[in-house]
């Protein structure tokens, strides 16, 4: 009878390649980052939104008094301080600020490389590595001047440095435990919501800690020193995040619905994420059992453990949410590297079938981009900017534009928002935002602005373009809505006051979710 050669697997390189391996693993990481460049910058200098006026607002002031102002704004302060230095250096135009969240986007491909390399294996640390390079919602946020990319980066080295501490069998547990608590440190200095992130990781280890047996003083002692290191690292800021809870918040969210927590996949992966869900579960059944024996291998049980970060991190998110809304799917970057090492660890052991989902979810996603168009505030500033002159009154009736506003217009604009007259543009102050904007009136804070204004001097009316009212219920949002139609009212009413223009002509024509409209009044 005749002897059957062994099968290799889908995914193993030949004896001969796998030899020169490492010396080909810069030279595919390069192209793989090249590629990622190319597909990260077609919208490199798309205008700045909100938050993005805000990011350069806050960013650019003395170094020294950013964690100050950011009491104010609700954030940590690691990402505006390298934007602060990065700007210092290379600009404050959106292509140079863009370009230092390309940066970070750029170096989580090799870090998801390396993360996936020592919890999952070879064959996985590629998979990771293409999709970091192509991820969609990646692609988004490489393209915009927040700190998502860098939540995600550093989201990929703290699941690296977690998984050989706690996932994996190894000798070095507590070196990585120690490599995993600055890092943690990091993401919570960038984003509140890696505080969900911790509790995953959390949880993730007190679950391997109740099945541990003979090794639990092991991972226990590795657990204090990851976590225990991170709080004494983050413990610094603690008061000021309590303070931030207590005063600043979200109060321009709802509470998320069933479907929101259920759609999370297919948000960060994309149309096509149900597709690498579908491969990694077929694959998981392999991965996760012994042939053998029957029971769960290594890396069944590391991809176990790393699916429980990625689902409990969602879940803290979304409960809480539910207490005191604060959901947005930018701020799901925190459970985008755990959910792609999971799935690349499965498209790795999937064989052919993960071959096969690999080259269709990588060739469907290098043709996403990020929004060319994320708000319009930089073609309305454009189209009014020769009308106006120094002294002229800029109103916002939506407070948190201003300092996109004031990054467009011309110098020597004056400004104000439903609350009155504003003197620092660069943030807005969401201290008891909502307890403030319920006290404002048209008669008692516009009024008193037009009364002060020269005769021949021009006032800009900035509203939002309110095409869906259900997008406009939060406690914020819809007093923003109410008092923009009082102040419209209120202008169009006064005899002192002409229109001359109305930017853009038909702004219901708009379609994107930060868009405004601007109305040029003179005053007789």
């Amino acid at each position: 009878m005749a002897t059957i050669a062994p099968r290799r697997p889908a995914w193993t390189l030949p004896a001969g390649i796998a030899a020169r391996a490492s010396l080909l693993i810069p030279l595919v990481l390069g192209g793989l980052v090249a590629l990622s460049a190319y597909l990260r910058t077609r919208d490199l200098g798309a205008g700045f939104w909100i938050d993005e006026g805000l990011s350069v607002g806050i960013a650019d002031r003395p170094l020294t008094d950013i964690p100050g102002v950011l009491r104010m704004d609700g954030s940590p302060p690691l990402y505006y301080s390298l934007l602060h230095i990065w700007m210092s250096v290379f600009g404050r135009s959106e292509e140079a600020t863009h370009a230092l969240s390309l940066t970070f986007a750029l170096l989580a491909v090799p870090a998801g490389w390396w993360a996936a390399r020592g919890v999952f294996g070879r064959r996985a640390s590629w998979v990771a590595a293409l999709l970091a390079a192509l991820n969609p919602f990646m692609t988004q946020y490489a393209q915009e001047t927040r700190m998502y990319a860098l939540v995600i980066l550093l989201g990929m080295l703290a699941c690296g440095a977690y998984g050989r501490a706690f996932l994996v069998e190894g000798e070095h547990r507590r070196r990585w435990a120690i490599v995993f608590a600055p890092v943690l440190a990091l993401m919570l200095y960038t984003h509140n919501w890696a505080l969900f992130f911790a509790i995953g990781c959390g949880v993730a280890w007190l679950g391997m800690l109740g099945a541990a047996g003979g090794r639990r003083r092991e991972l226990l002692v590795t657990g204090v020193i990851g976590f225990g290191g991170a709080l004494l690292l983050y413990a610094p800021w603690i008061p000021t995040l309590l303070f931030q809870a207590k005063h600043t918040g979200a109060p321009w969210s709802t509470a998320p619905r069933v479907d929101d927590l259920l759609g999370v996949p297919l948000r960060l992966l994309g149309s096509v994420g149900q597709i690498a869900l579908l491969l990694t579960a077929g694959a998981g059944v392999i991965a996760l059992l012994d042939r053998s024996s029957g029971r769960i291998s290594p890396r069944g049980r590391a991809a176990i453990g790393m699916a429980a970060v990625f689902v409990i991190t969602v879940l803290a998110a979304w409960l809480a949410s539910q207490q005191s809304p604060a959901w947005a799917s930018r701020y799901l970057s925190v459970a985008v590297p755990p959910l792609l090492l999971v799935v690349a660890a499965g498209l790795a052991h999937a064989g052919r079938l993960g071959v096969v989902g690999a080259v269709v979810v990588a060739l469907i996603w290098a043709g996403d981009g990020a929004p060319s168009i994320k708000s319009n505030v930089r073609e309305i500033s454009a189209s009014i900017a020769p009308s106006l002159h120094r002294g002229d009154l800029i109103v916002s009736t939506q407070p948190e534009q201003i300092p996109v506003l004031h990054y467009y217009l011309p110098d020597g604009m004056r400004y104000a928002t439903l609350w009155g007259p504003v003197d620092d543009l660069g943030v807005t102050d969401w201290r008891d935002g909502v307890a403030r904007l319920r006290g404002t009136t048209a008669a008692g804070n516009l009024s008193p602005l037009i009364d002060r204004m020269p005769r021949g001097s021009r006032i800009v009316l900035v509203e939002p373009v309110i095409d869906s009212i259900g997008a406009w219920l939060a406690p914020w949002t819809e007093l923003v809505r109410v008092r923009s139609t009082e102040w419209r009212q209120w202008l169009s009413n006064d005899p002192r006051l002409t229109a001359t223009a109305v930017r853009p002509d038909d702004p219901l024509s708009l379609y994107g979710n930060h868009m405004v409209s601007a109305t040029v009044l003179v005053k007789d």
